[in-house]
């Protein structure tokens, strides 16, 4: 799959029939495997077909394009994108769309799969990102992946959207630039609104304790301490020496809640949290936003209902 480059774009073929082919033969031949069946493509509306790794990225897409081109995602609402599988209809659609984008930083580790099978180019929305490495486990000094929860970074994630789309569809230039203009200022508008309510948190509060090292970016934009319970969710969940670890702290800084992510096991924050006395906030979003009726079902959503829980849990109620 190569990276799309600076030279005049132009509309992709679609990938290959003979991967099409392998794929439903592979799946006729063992109907009963996990994940062998293959949904019927939806008709065709001639708009160019943009596919997205997981469902914020394809939010964001939406939004830069305004409707101009189709946009996929990979994983479905409520779906933990680290450990993800795909699906032999993952890889079709993948391998039919015009462009590929991924959030990279090692995110998503399976995403070789698509590059191995689809001719499309595609972008990496996180080129240029300043990463802050992890701090523990498995993964220490690799870059912490979950850059999109910073909206200083967020800037850069729909710059890079709009060059990608640029690239594919010149034509729509004027379209996708007006669009990212909207789109940032909205984001700025949700930092603006994220530091005010989290300006309410009293100092020796002001540390953020969740089960994934998620926030890394948003707490230090915004001036908070950041512990967690397990550097990334591929990474061992909840070890006996990271809740005593996290207990430590939570009891020693009297934190007045911790949090964890709508996509994984509360159970050893909910252990964290009986211990001290703390209160059990949220949940936080991340890898994923909810369905259209659920509580994030955009990015911006995102940002301010997390802005909103982590104010309101490390205020002690109070605010």
């Amino acid at each position: 799959m190569p990276k799309l480059g600076s030279a005049p774009a132009r509309k992709l073929p679609r990938a290959p029939r003979r991967l099409a082919a392998l794929l439903a033969a592979a799946c006729a031949a063992a109907p009963l495997l996990s994940g062998c069946g293959i949904a019927p493509a939806p008709p065709d509306d001639g708009r160019i077909k943009v596919v997205t790794t997981f469902t914020v990225l394809a939010d964001m897409t939406r939004a830069v394009s305004g409707g101009v081109v189709e946009v996929d995602s990979i994983t479905k609402p409520g779906a933990e994108v680290h450990g993800y599988e795909p699906t032999p209809s993952d890889l079709l659609r993948a391998a039919k769309s015009d462009l590929v984008l991924d959030n990279g930083l090692g995110l998503e580790s399976w995403f070789a799969q698509f590059v191995q099978r689809s001719e499309a180019p595609h972008a990496t929305l996180s080129a240029g990102v300043a990463p802050i490495p992890i701090r523990a486990g498995d993964t220490s000094g690799h870059p912490n992946p979950h850059a999109w929860m910073s909206p200083r970074n967020a800037r850069i994630y729909v710059a890079n959207i709009r060059a990608a789309l640029t690239r594919l569809d010149p034509a729509h230039a004027a379209v996708f630039e007006r669009n990212a203009a909207d789109y940032t200022a909205r984001i700025d508008e949700i930092e603006r609104e994220l530091r005010a309510e989290l300006a309410q948190v009293p100092e020796p509060q002001r540390a953020l304790v969740t089960c994934e090292g998620a926030f890394s970016y948003l707490a230090r934009d915004v001036g908070l301490r950041e512990a967690y319970l397990w550097p990334v969710n591929s990474d061992a969940e909840g070890t006996p020496q990271q809740i005593k670890d996290t207990t430590n702290l939570v009891r020693h800084r009297g934190v007045p809640a911790v949090f964890c992510e709508s996509t994984v096991n509360d159970q050893a924050q909910r252990q964290v949290a009986a211990e001290t006395g703390a209160g059990l906030g949220g949940p936080l979003y991340v890898d994923s936003l909810s369905a259209p009726g659920g509580p994030v079902p955009t990015y911006l959503d995102l940002l301010r209902h997390d802005a909103r829980a982590i104010a309101a849990g490390l205020s002690g109620g109070r605010r």
